[in-house]
């Protein structure tokens, strides 16, 4: 079983109904889901001229390698209503691998670490809460020591429970 960190996002209809039906589905197609991060609140990134986002971070177990996992997150997206038109666009859901184990990787489909995560702290923030000691492979730091570090000034609002 490989241990599994993701990031999910939606700012699409009803934010928290799509993130609570992508966890519903991961745990169904793609393995165990063990914790979940509460809801973060900021503004889009990349193309601001859209509705705020929702994102979490959700650490899970699966028996899928890396491709397989990957495919599987691409059909929920698909499943949920998905269309890949605008890079940075709007989006009813979306699902990054950020973490598979201690698996660094790079190939045309997929890269492991995700490659971005230090610069955002809409992914450092919720994955911090649920591990703030996973170790980031390529940059020898804590997620903790990354959010610290982390220029990005986008304004991130955690969200009631």
């Amino acid at each position: 079983m490989s241990n599994v960190y993701l990031s999910l996002g939606s700012n699409q209809g009803d934010r928290e109904l799509w993130l609570n039906k992508a966890i519903d589905l991961l745990g169904q197609e793609t393995g165990e889901v063990l914790l979940l991060s509460h809801l973060y609140e900021t503004s889009a990134w990349g193309i601001e001229d859209q509705p705020d986002f929702l994102n979490m971070c959700v650490q899970l177990r699966t028996t899928l390698n890396p491709f397989a996992l990957l495919q599987s997150i691409l059909d929920i997206e698909t499943s949920l209503g998905r269309h890949r038109q605008v890079k940075w666009g709007p989006r009813i859901i979306d699902i990054d691998i950020l973490f598979y184990d201690e698996l660094l990787l790079q190939s045309q489909e997929l890269t492991i670490p995700h490659l971005f995560m230090q610069e955002r702290k809409f992914v450092l923030l919720p994955l911090a809460e649920i591990a703030p000691a996973l170790v980031h492979l390529v940059f020898n730091r804590t997620i903790a020591e990354l959010l610290a570090a982390c220029a990005d000034e986008l304004e991130v609002r955690k969200l009631p429970v």
